[in-house]
């Protein structure tokens, strides 16, 4: 099973990604900050990260930048959720495979995750 690592300081948004990625059957893991989910990366890669913008510690900007600069982290695909520094994001396109903005339609988060890892097993 391909494992999705969600990255948010907001433990409710956290929590809620996580709850609606586990009712799909996919594996999820959590990390507070870029930090902690650099960490979480080197010890179990995941298929997917899908994270927030600002954090602290390591903003999910500098989480992208890191993992796109490691020769074996180029290809994971990372999606970015925001609440206001999406336009930042999408002038990104070597870091994030998709960008969605706070509030975003969870219909649409799915559909995003089926297209860049396929549906859970």
């Amino acid at each position: 099973m391909t494992k999705i690592l969600v990255v948010d300081d907001e433990f409710l948004v956290a929590d809620m990604v996580t709850c609606l990625l586990e009712d799909e059957g996919y594996e999820v893991a959590q990390a507070a900050h870029g930090r902690q989910a650099l960490a979480m990366i080197k010890a179990e890669r995941p298929g997917l990260i899908i994270t927030d913008f600002m954090m602290p510690l390591m903003t999910g900007l500098e989480l992208a930048e890191t993992l796109k600069s490691l020769p074996e982290y180029r290809d994971l695909p990372i999606v970015l959720m925001s609440g206001a520094q999406g336009a930042i994001a999408r002038d990104r396109h070597d870091l994030f495979a998709a960008v969605f903005d706070k509030p975003f339609q969870n219909g649409r988060l799915l559909e995003t995750v089926r297209e860049l890892i396929g549906t859970a097993l």
